[in-house]
């Protein structure tokens, strides 16, 4: 039985659509890029023990592998930076965790905050998500959300709020 797909263009079998579309958790009805910054939880929890150099290392080849991922399937689905296209917020998720302190509050006010700056995208982010195309613009936009995010964990853990 063949069923319908509701994204035209999209084929998670194939390897470039699978990754971009977050092993399929960009696939949701709604919310993808709360799926797919879910779909990060694991592989964070496996890279968090390297060292801060190799956990650099892995988060700058999974941004340049994901601007050409992105836009090879922007390309394939005829559409510019599609809501399932969620790599962009993986790898975002992974740098909005890049020196947050060790425990599970930590990791669920990194999502929080990272999933905020995302949907809110504030100066200039907004500005560059426009103006900037292709696979680069897919995830340019979400990394300078993380750094936000960090940037305001890391304001946080040093108040000693938390």
């Amino acid at each position: 039985m063949i069923r319908h797909n509701p994204i035209p263009g999209l084929n998670l079998y194939n390897p470039l659509h699978f990754f971009a579309f977050g092993f399929g958790s960009g696939v949701m009805p709604w919310a993808p890029g709360t799926f797919g910054t879910l779909a990060a939880l694991p592989l964070y929890l496996l890279l968090r023990p390297l060292p801060l150099w190799s956990y650099l290392l892995v988060v700058l080849v999974g941004f340049l592998v994901g601007v050409w991922l992105c836009e090879r399937t922007s390309r394939d689905l005829g559409v510019h930076d599609h809501s399932g296209i969620v790599w962009d917020e993986i790898i975002g998720f992974l740098l909005t965790m890049t020196l947050a302190p060790p425990g599970w509050l930590w990791i669920l006010l990194g999502f929080v905050l990272f999933r905020i700056f995302d949907i809110l995208k504030p100066w200039p982010i907004r500005n560059i998500d426009r103006q900037v195309g292709g696979g680069f613009g897919i995830m340019l936009d979400d990394q300078l959300a993380a750094l936000y995010a960090l940037l305001v964990m890391l304001l946080i853990a040093r108040s000693g709020v938390i």
